[in-house]
């Protein structure tokens, strides 16, 4: 299972416009496979100067996750030719920008993506894998549990578990601890990105990732709040919440039991480095800014995109070519994306805040 991509950021409305169809637009019939035109999508073929700010990426920021992609790609069968471009691409030289811009447009063919209704734009919403301090034992400031999948439930779960709010009275988890961190409304953040690391006391990083869920559906907290007049719309934001909480310390339990859904964790294997992003539906690591989560039914997973969006609150282009390599079940629609910010808060106050109009462009092996 991937990093978890359910949207809890911000619910404001009035999102910015998206970007408009470059000079040399043509469409034509998309000839793809026809396992990828789905209910959910359609594609047209449109020339490069179709895509807004392609000519102004620098590419070389993508080509390692590109790298990465072809790592599983090379292992897949498929009807799309992925194995010759990805043994292509060993040839080029990160560095030379110019060099993988004419890879790209000599061995790829780019396609609009349509949703199934015919629009052309979607919504592009952003996650982050959060950081924060704790211990492998609990300790007076570290009080707050993780947990991994309880060994006792695991052998006779039902089809659907019982809620938070009655598996943290029940004590089926005693015994189940992974980690201790110090913040209640951070630990629910970690679950619903699905992944994250602990920074120990003795200078250790741990990394944890999804083992699973009580199968209850997610009910955002935020909602929660919003028709309780606790906050406004502005405030729905993870930063938002946290600062509700600070003030009502009291009633953050029943809060984190409006969402009946709970994610259970597993350490994950190996060193721990900055730059290593969590691993997605791919198996691969993901790449800050440079990989998003998608909806399978749409695209294939690992294939490049090219996004056209705005930043968080702003009409500021953000125009990337990224890789499909994630997937969640908030993802649905075939111009639709989760953006990966990255680890840690300043990841987390973009990702938290996303919630922008955009287009999306998938290239296919010619």
């Amino acid at each position: 299972m991937s990093v978890s991509a359910i949207l809890i950021g911000s619910l404001m409305a009035g999102c910015s416009s998206p970007p408009t169809r470059g000079a040399g637009y043509r469409s034509s019939p998309a000839t793809v496979p026809s396992n990828y035109n789905s209910p959910i999508a359609s594609f047209s073929a449109v020339s490069w100067q179709a895509l807004p700010g392609w000519q102004e990426d620098d590419l070389s920021q993508a080509w390692p996750a590109w790298l990465k992609s072809c790592e599983a790609l090379r292992k897949r069968n498929s009807e799309l030719n992925w194995r010759q471009v990805c043994t292509q691409a060993a040839s080029i030289s990160v560095s030379d920008a110019q060099a993988i811009r004419r890879y790209f447009e000599s061995n790829f063919q780019p396609f609009e993506i349509r949703n199934s209704a015919g629009s052309e734009t979607g919504l592009v919403t952003g996650y982050y894998e959060p950081v924060m301090n704790g211990s492998q034992t609990r300790t007076s400031l570290y009080s707050v549990p993780l947990y991994a999948y309880p060994n006792a439930w695991r052998q006779t779960r039902p089809n659907l578990g019982p809620s938070r709010a009655e598996l943290m009275s029940s004590g089926i988890l005693k015994g189940s601890e992974i980690a201790w961190v110090q913040d209640p409304v951070a630990a629910a953040f970690m679950q619903i990105q699905g992944s994250g690391k602990i920074r120990l006391q003795d200078g250790r990083v741990m990394r944890l990732g999804y083992a699973g869920t009580n199968e209850q559906p997610f009910k955002s907290f935020a909602q929660w709040l919003l028709d309780k007049k606790e906050i406004n719309r502005s405030e729905a934001t993870m930063q938002g919440i946290s600062k509700w909480a600070k003030r009502n310390p009291d009633r953050v339990n029943d809060m984190l039991n409006a969402n009946p859904r709970f994610v259970f964790f597993k350490e994950l294997p190996g060193n721990v480095s900055a730059d290593l992003g969590p691993t997605g539906a791919l198996n691969v690591p993901l790449t800050t800014e440079r990989s998003i989560a998608i909806d399978l039914q749409a695209m294939p997973l690992g294939a490049p995109v090219f996004l056209a969006t705005t930043r968080p609150l702003s009409n500021q282009p953000l125009q990337k070519l990224v890789m499909a390599q994630d997937t969640g079940k908030a993802i649905v629609g075939g111009v639709r994306a989760d953006y990966y910010w990255g680890s840690g808060d300043a990841a987390g106050e973009l990702a938290g805040r996303m919630k922008q109009n955009g287009k999306m462009w998938v290239l296919l092996p010619r």
